[in-house]
Order: structure tokens, then sequence, then C-alpha cells
């Protein structure tokens, strides 16, 4: 690693922190499919590992900083990590106090990202010793972990009945692919498959909007009205240590670690209970509400991290709901990365830290300084500029290029099946994960079946 690859880095670290900071406010805009294409794309076209994970760590810490910003200016979660938020947001915009709530998020994020950078890096070390074992029997801990997540998902029953119904859609089609000639006996279409559950519930929305009384339920002549308070000016560069209250850094520190140590679990399950957990005993409803902000925005942002880097650092599998979402290229994008090969294998557990510590200190200098000082003006400005319709397109036309590229024009087809129906599921209560997990562990679940 020269100086040349750090600098680069570092441009690409601030390219996604500010990219990222900006997709981050934009409305409902959901983290892997908004993470996964473009972090996708960057490895299909040959960029260095040490540039896409720097640029990876940046936009995750970003869009983590930023998706709270619109929860609490207008109560809409900018992303689906935000919107346990929500309620307690709402009580501090009731009490005049946006810009308190943006600042305690934003810290919060602040202090969960320094305490699971050191944290992932100890879990990993203990792992490390079990890592060919547990790479040995991959098939049947990505099937464990489909059922394992089907039982904390809404609708439990759903979600374990469909894993062998989808398991056998995902090898049905490659079987297809495979007996028709459309691509080598040798050749496994996964990535297409993979985006194509992440756009899932968008499509099935267009979909369902081509019905008729379904679009004039939905039609409205009404615009929404979005007020700004007038955001208190902060001096010098902000300090998240003085920003929350010491019972406020403790408890966004407890969240953190217990995020990380967690880390195989859904990052949305644990922001709720623990989040909860934590701040149920305070009775005034302003403190309650500034704990639980801080608190969950810290142990989001350390399940992020800690979901990406312990897998990444000591397995080389992507054993978490965010190694198998929005981190997912980083294990598997072939032809360029794949199980056997990712950067896992191509870089060392020092490199990897330095490029996570790289992305993450730009995006922290960079989105935590403009988050706290511009908030409001940064927010308007993509409410007003950015339509949430350009970025869903943005992302659509990724996927549609990708399933091209994996199988050409007949996977494009096979991919929005595989998209409605993941959309379908995910309506009904079937979580991202589990569809994840799934789309592992089918080649041995047909296997064992066979």
């Amino acid at each position: 690693m020269d100086l040349t690859i750090i600098l680069l880095m570092i441009l690409a670290s601030v390219g996604g922190a500010v990219l990222y900071t900006l997709i981050g406010i934009a409305p409902g805009t959901d983290e892997t499919a908004v993470l996964a294409p473009v972090t996708l794309a960057m490895i299909l076209l040959g960029v260095s590992p040490y540039v896409v994970l720097a640029f990876f760590f940046s936009a995750i810490v970003a869009k983590k900083l930023t998706d709270s910003i619109p929860v609490a200016v207008a109560g809409i979660p900018g992303g689906v990590m935000a919107a346990p938020m929500v309620e307690h947001a709402m009580v501090l915009k009731e009490h005049g106090l946006p810009d308190v709530s943006i600042r305690k998020m934003a810290s919060g994020s602040v202090i969960g990202t320094l305490v699971s950078l050191p944290l992932s890096l100890l879990v990993a070390s203990l792992i490390i010793p079990y890592a060919e074992t547990i790479s040995k029997h991959a098939g049947l801990i990505f099937f464990l972990g489909a059922v394992f997540l089907a039982l904390m998902a809404s609708n439990k029953i759903l979600s374990l009945l469909m894993i062998l119904p989808f398991a056998l859609l995902i090898q049905g089609l490659r079987q297809l692919y495979w007996e028709t000639g459309i691509v080598p006996a040798d050749t496994t279409v996964f990535v297409s498959f993979f985006l194509g559950i992440t756009i899932g519930p968008v499509v099935f929305k267009l979909f369902e909007l081509m019905n008729k009384d379904v679009r004039d339920k939905e039609y409205t002549e009404k615009e929404k009205d979005i007020t700004f308070k007038r955001q208190q000016q902060y001096k010098g560069f902000p300090n998240p240590f003085k920003i929350l209250t010491k019972q406020e850094i403790g408890t966004s520190a407890a969240g953190a670690g217990l995020g990380t140590l967690t880390f195989f679990l859904t990052p949305v399950g644990m922001t709720i209970f623990l989040g909860e957990a934590l701040t149920r005993h305070i009775k005034d409803p302003v403190k309650r509400a500034s704990r639980a902000i801080s608190t969950m925005d810290g142990l989001t942002n350390a399940s992020y991290i800690s979901g990406t880097l312990i897998p990444l650092l000591a397995i080389g599998l992507p054993l978490s709901p965010m190694a198998i979402g929005p981190a997912n290229a980083l294990f598997n994008a072939p032809p360029v990365m794949t199980p056997e090969n990712n950067f896992h294998h191509i870089m060392s557990m020092s490199e990897i830290m330095i490029a996570a510590v790289i992305g993450s200190a730009v995006a922290i200098v960079l989105t935590f300084y403009a988050t706290i000082k511009y908030s409001n003006q940064i927010c308007a400005f993509v409410f007003k500029r950015i339509p949430h319709e350009a970025l869903i397109g943005l992302f659509a036309g990724l996927v549609v290029m990708l399933a091209f590229m994996d199988a050409g024009w007949v996977n494009i087809f096979g991919v929005l099946l595989v998209a409605l129906i993941s959309g379908l599921l995910h309506r009904f209560g079937v979580n991202y994960g589990v569809m994840f997990m799934v789309l592992y562990a089918a080649p041995w679940l047909m296997g064992v079946i066979g």
C-alpha cells in the first residue's frame, strides 16, 4: 500500500461521503438498494480493492449520519434503519427541538463508529481460529441463518414456509440457464438475483400501480408541506462528546458494543430491542427521546460496521445481514470476486482496517460537520432538487445493466421474476435477510433434497 493508493483511498472516501450525504437525506432510500449496486459496479469495473473498501466505509458512515436528518425535520426516515427513531424524533420536534434531535443522532453515530472499529477487530481475532470450520459448513450455516432470521421476522410462518420454494426458484432459474446454454455450466448466476431481491419492493409497487384501482387510491392532489425550524448556529468543529450528556455517551457506547457483538443478527430488530431496553426506565419524555435516538443511532452505525468488518476480517463469507446485503459485493462479485477469492483473501487484516479507518474518518470529518452545521440547508436542497424517482431510476438502471451482463436479455426477465416474488414476500413480512440467506443456501439445500 503506497502513498498513491492512500491518496486515491482518501479521494474515494470524499466522493463516497459527499454522494451518500445527499442520498442519506433522500426520503425512504433503502441501504441495500443504494449501496450494493454502486459497490458492485466499482468492483466489476476493476477499481482497486483498497479504493473500493475505503469508499464503502465512507458511504455507510455518511449514509447513517444523514438518514436521520429527514426524521428530525419531517418525520420521514431517510432509510430503513432510521425508521425506529421516528417516534422519539417526533417527541423532540413537538417540543421545538429538531436541531437538538439531529445533533444527538449524528453524535450517536460517531460514538458508534469509534466503538465498533476496534471492537470489530477484537471479535474478528477471536473468530479466526474457527474460520476454516465455519467455511466448510457454509451451506448449512446459511440455511440455519435463514431459519433463525425467519423466526425473528414479523411474519414467522410465511418466512419459514418460503425458504424451500424460494430456493427452488433460484436454482430452477439457474438450471434453466444451464440447460438452454444461456450461461456455461460452470457459471453460477448470482449477482443479478441478489440485486433482484434488493429492488423487489420497488418493482412490486410499480407493477401494483398498473392496477387502476390501486393507482386511484394512491393519487393525491395535495402537496405535503414540510416546515423547517431555524437552526441554531454551531461555532467551530462540533464535538460529539460535548453535544451528548455523559449518560447519552454511556448508552450510545453500550448500544454500539452490543450491536457489534450481535453483528450476525438483524440490525433493525436489535436497534428497536436494545434502544428501547436501554432507555425504558427514563420518565421525562424529552430526556428519554434524546437518549433513545443517540443510542439507536450509535447501535445502527456499529451494527453496519461490525456486520461488514467481522466477516470480512475473520471468515471471508457474508455471515451477517449487513454482509449478505449492502456489503455483499465485497464477498461475491463474480467473475472478479468469489467466495474463494475476495477482499478477505487479497487484503491483509491491517490493510482492511486501514481502509475502514480512512473511509470512516473522512466521512466523520466531512459529513458530521455538514450535518451539524448545515442540516436544514442540505435537507431543503435534497427535498426540492433531487427527486426520489430519479434515485430509484438510477439504481433500477444499474440492476438491468448488471442483469444483462450476467446472462443476457433473458436474465432481465429472470431478475424481474425474482424481484416480483421478493417484493410480494417483503410486503407480507419476510425481511431481506431471510431471502439473501436462501440465495446463498439454495445450492446446498437442493443438493440435500436431491
